[in-house]
């Protein structure tokens, strides 16, 4: 078989000459490609940058713990430190422990308490302690505390222009607060206490709640400043607002009276407070038309009100009889002050009851206050 070959043949034309270099075509070809490279590269990186910080992100927000995962992981090595002090006492305590727990005054010898079990202990506090809710309270570093204040104001009058101006100066005084101690103490069986599924630390809290809630709630009302605080019902200076006319009955024109009584800026803060007996007496006033003045919370955890203004129950405060003072208004935020040195010391004394098999926890509070203004607060008393 013959095959043919078709030969073309092209014109010699100079190189120079020619529509297209091939060098430079190359080197085009080479930047254009490099160019491309380099967008995709940049492009690349950008799109997996922004892919990292997304991971990232949620690599974050998964390893931040739920509160299931929260109470999983048990509990800070401060709250297993004193837990093991409560149960087995700083003899069988391990140095990490002995560490994470915190010492109070050498010569009382106790540890202070963690901060978990202190907050429940603050918000029991309240329970038993109304006054907390509604006083200014603050953490002191003394045994006495010294309040300024203004007894006097400056008094200008109106002179002519020639007319000499009258001499005039504001006094100041200075209140002192002594801070008191609160002391009491549980025992706790060895067997409780050997109990591992039992929540030692929120029973002692509550015990503890009970016994300084009570004591300091009483203080603050009928306190004689006797190695505690002075009480408002004690304390003098405190106006009179209203005389009931009858020794055993109020009505509702002496709590309109009581309120009306109190300067305008003390009762857009005030508070109302009296005891279940009297509030069960004032839950009955009602208007000319068949209204009651009470007015029950709109929501839980705030208080009732009466004629607009909270109502505190303060256990304290005596039942409505002939010469007492069953009612104070007030704003105890302007008028009342509560100092806590030491919010809360616990002992283990695992020796002076142990033939008995309990397990003695001494506790201890260091704590101030009493009325700062008079001026802030009106009283009801009972005719007698």
């Amino acid at each position: 078989m013959t095959k043919h070959f078709k030969i073309e043949t092209r014109s010699a034309e100079p190189v120079e000459t020619r529509d297209d270099d091939p060098m430079a075509a190359a080197t085009a070809a080479v930047e254009e490609l490099r160019n491309a490279s380099e967008e995709f590269r940049t492009q690349h990186t950008t799109e997996l940058r922004g892919v990292t910080d997304r991971l990232a992100a949620l690599e974050t927000r998964l390893n931040r713990p739920t509160q299931e995962q929260r109470q999983d992981n048990g509990p800070s090595i401060e709250q297993r430190a004193f837990n093991s002090y409560v149960r087995r006492g700083a003899e069988r305590m391990g140095a990490d422990e002995i560490r994470a727990l915190a010492v109070s005054t050498t010569t009382a010898g106790g540890y202070l308490v963690p901060y978990q079990f202190l907050r429940e202990i603050d918000r029991n506090l309240v329970l038993f302690s109304p006054i907390r809710s509604v006083a200014r309270i603050q953490t002191v570093s003394e045994g006495e505390v010294r309040l300024p204040n203004r007894t006097g104001t400056m008094t200008a009058s109106w002179e002519g222009e020639t007319d000499a101006a009258p001499p005039t100066q504001p006094t100041y005084g200075q209140g002192v607060y002594n801070v008191a101690e609160l002391k009491c103490y549980v025992d706790v069986s060895n067997r409780l206490l050997e109990d591992a599924a039992f929540n030692i630390e929120s029973e002692l809290a509550y015990d503890i709640s009970q016994e300084f809630g009570r004591a300091e709630a009483t203080a603050f009302v009928t306190g004689d400043g006797t190695n505690k605080p002075l009480g408002f019902l004690n304390t003098t200076g405190i106006t009179t607002g209203v005389t009931t006319a009858d020794p055993a009955a109020i009505v509702a024109d002496e709590i309109m009276d009581l309120y009306h009584s109190l300067p305008t800026a003390y009762a857009a803060r005030g508070a109302f407070a009296m005891n279940r007996t009297t509030i069960g007496q004032v839950r009955k006033l009602k208007s000319s038309m068949g209204e009651y003045y009470w007015q029950e919370s709109l929501a839980d955890g705030n208080p009732p009100t009466l004629l607009g203004r909270p109502v505190i129950e303060f256990p304290d405060m005596p039942d409505p009889a002939a010469g007492v003072t069953p009612i104070i208004f007030g704003s105890f935020m302007d008028g009342f002050r509560i100092f806590d040195r030491v919010s809360l010391s616990i002992l283990r004394d695992p020796y002076s009851q142990q033939t008995n098999g309990l397990v003695r926890f001494h506790a201890r509070r260091r704590v101030g206050g009493g009325v700062s203004k008079a001026e802030a607060f009106r009283f009801l008393t009972m005719h007698a």
